[in-house]
């Protein structure tokens, strides 16, 4: 079988971020069955509705790398209770000009991780509103709210608590079988 391809949109810019780290662990926990391309936001320009006549190129070469993935993974921090404006961003410019979409019928998950209790539970939930807007199939259990500590993913991306291993492994396997549904 060939792996799928998923693009990977990790809403945090900083190199050591939990949420890098987090992704960095899904991709090492599903590397067997999937085939994960990060998408680097930082350097793309805010949307601007006047792009709508003139695309620029990186807001071109997102919507092709979208295009070209079979499904999404989105992996968000929370700042101030939703999600970050570089995240929003990107969905913004791959989802315009209305009727352009690159996004509209891909299979998506979402997960996240942060110091805080809640993990990034409101965050992602407003994320899963946007998604639903977009006409994407958002994987809906499990729910995956990490409560991140120094240590919890090492150097090599490999999770260090078993029991957040099983969970992840778990949320892995349901990945594929909802992109088997989606794209069968």
């Amino acid at each position: 079988m060939d792996k799928y391809k998923v693009a990977v949109f990790v809403g945090s810019l900083r190199k050591a971020s939990f949420n890098r780290q987090l992704a960095r662990a899904l991709e090492r926990l599903g590397e067997d069955r999937l085939e994960f391309h990060c998408v680097e936001l930082g350097r793309l320009p805010l949307y601007d509705q006047d792009f709508d006549g003139d695309y620029p190129a990186e807001g071109t070469a997102l919507k092709q790398r979208v295009r070209g993935a079979d499904a999404v993974l989105f992996v968000t921090p929370e700042y101030n209770r939703s999600v970050p404006g570089v995240l929003k961003n990107a969905i913004d410019l791959a989802s315009r000009p209305y009727g352009d979409s690159a996004f509209a019928g891909l299979p998506a998950a979402v997960a996240g991780a942060s110091v805080g209790a809640i993990g990034t539970a409101m965050a992602q939930q407003h994320l899963r509103n946007t998604l639903a807007y977009l006409d994407m199939a958002v994987l809906p259990q499990p729910e995956v709210y990490i409560h991140f500590k120094e240590g919890l993913v090492d150097a090599e991306g490999r999770v260090t608590r078993q029991d957040t291993r099983e969970f992840l492994e778990d949320f892995i396997d349901r990945f594929v079988a909802w992109i088997d549904r989606q794209r069968g």
